[in-house]
Order: C-alpha cells, then structure tokens, then sequence
C-alpha cells in the first residue's frame, strides 16, 4: 500500500497539471479506492505534528505578545490634560477681563464723542470759553472711567501691556482732544504728566503710555489747517502766526526723537504737511497785508527738510 501511494504521489509531482485528470492519469483514478480505504499519510513524516507544533508555538508567542503590549501600554497623561486645564482656565479669565474691560472703554469712547462734539464747536467761531466749558464737563466722567478700568486690571497685576490694545485707540482721541482744550485755553502744548493728573493716571500702576501721549498730539497737529482757515475767514489773521510758532516748535520737538517704521512715524510724517498748510496761510495772510504790523516769523518755516 505504501509502494503504490508513493508512486501515485511521484506521478503527480512529475506530470503537468491538465485540468483534464481522466486523460492524463488514468491508472491514478484506478488507485483512488485504494488509497481511500486507509487514512493519508504525509510523505514526509512528522510533517503534520511539526506544522501543529509551530502553529501552537505561534498562537502562544502571539498571545504572550499581547498581554505583555496590554501591560506596557501608557495610561492617559494626567500632566497633559492638568496642562490643558490650566489653558483653559487661564483663557476664561483673560476672556472676562477682556469683557468687563470692553464695557468700561465703550463709555470712555462715548464721553470723547461727547468732547469731541463739543470742541469742534470752535471752528464755527462760536466763543471759546463757552465752548471748552460744554468740553471740560466730560473730563470728570473720563477720569472716573479711568479710574474703573485701573480696578479692572488691579486683577491681574503685570499684565498692562496684555491688554493695552483694549483702550489704545480710544485713549489717543481723548488725549488730542485734551491737548486742544489745554491749547486753546493757554497757548502751549499739553505735557504727558499733566494728562495724566487729569485721567487720574498714575506712572507706577497704571499710567499713560508714551506712544500714545504722542499719537494723541499728532492727532492735534492735525486740527490745527482746519482752525487756521476758519479763524482767518472769521477774521483773526493774527492766529497763523500764533499756530505755526506753536507747530513749529512740536515739529523740532518730534524731530528730536528716533522713530521706527510704524503708526507713529507715519503720523509724524503727516504733522509736517500740517505745519506746511499753516504755513502757506501765513504766507498769504503777510503778503495781502492782513497780517498786524511788526510781527514776522523770521526763519520758521520747513523747506528744505522733506
């Protein structure tokens, strides 16, 4: 029996394969009944036993493999998520701060709308002590606002450039607008400390920046063409020389300082325009003969220095 399944077995190895068994092994279909009457053994002894073997040495390694993966695998990082609880903490309180911040600069934009309205009465030559009486009724409410939004940010002690951006803009029209009442009632330029004794500012805790302080005076380097004009067709031709001694003198002051490529250096540039306007009205006031007599501006203009 062994003789005879081995030949058969030979057989089929060294012959093609046909799809057509009946032609190509006829005495193999002989040998079937044979052969089905015994159970089949492998050719090669132990072959099935090793492949068994293996398979069960593969499904331990497997398993092993498995449970040493599950045993070693990281637990969810509390650091991570404690991290992550920290930003978000950090972030809501910031978010309200930013909030109740928003509140107090809406009312401080509210007031310097009200002033603003109220100084710009005086390019309608309406008289000035009336109209900075009408303007100066807002500065009480500005410094209590002030003094609110320093409360606010007494939360979170060291964090004033965090959130200067809330209130910069607003800040610089309140300063412009201060520095034209302080001109028009005394003729010179607003310092930084005397705005910030009047906002209620202090240095040390929360004062008033130096670049706002001079955006704020660019800003009324820019009112003064348009007073200029309205004075002069009110008939005060003696006010271009007043304006441009003033601008004069603001314009050498900015030229002391080194300023970069930004907001402010763009708003001086402008003040030099501002002042070239006076300067062409003065001009033209002197040379119809409307100006007083005797009063000359000597060598006060800008040309040459663009």
């Amino acid at each position: 029996m062994k003789s005879a399944f081995r030949n058969a077995y030979l057989t089929l190895c060294r012959d093609p394969i046909n799809p057509n068994p009946t032609s190509s092994f006829p005495c193999l279909l002989n040998l079937l009944p044979a052969i089905s009457t015994s159970p089949p053994r492998s050719p090669f002894p132990g072959a099935h036993s090793n492949k068994a073997l293996r398979s069960s040495l593969f499904a331990s390694l497997c398993s092993t493999s498995m449970a040493g993966g599950e045993a070693n695998a990281p637990e969810p990082c509390s650091s991570l998520e404690k991290q992550f609880e920290a930003f978000r903490c950090q972030l809501d309180d910031s978010g309200n701060i930013r909030e109740r911040i928003r509140v107090v600069v809406m009312e401080i934009e509210s007031a310097s709308r009200l002033m603003q309205a109220s100084v710009l009465l005086v390019h309608q030559s309406k008289p000035i002590p009336e109209v900075l009486e009408k303007a100066k009724a807002q500065i009480g409410v500005l410094k209590e606002l002030y003094s609110r939004l320093a409360d606010v940010l007494n939360a979170c002690p060291e964090q004033y450039y965090r959130y200067h951006g809330d209130w910069r803009s607003e800040t610089q029209t309140v300063v412009s607008q201060l520095a034209f009442i302080h001109w028009l009632e005394t003729g010179t330029l607003l310092l930084h400390a005397e705005a910030e004794e009047i906002l209620g500012l202090k240095s040390s805790e929360f004062g008033l920046d130096i670049e706002d302080y001079l955006i704020g005076i660019c800003f009324l380097s820019n009112e003064m063409p348009r007073y200029v004009v309205n004075q002069v067709t009110a008939g005060d031709y003696d006010c271009p020389r007043k304006v441009l001694n003033f601008m004069t003198d603001l314009h050498a002051s900015f030229r002391m300082l080194n300023l970069r490529n930004d907001f402010l250096r763009k708003k001086f540039d402008s003040m030099k325009y501002d002042l070239r306007k006076v300067e062409e009205v003065y001009y033209d006031v002197k040379i119809r003969g409307l100006a007083p007599n005797g009063e000359s501006i000597g060598d006060q203009g800008i040309q040459g220095q663009s």
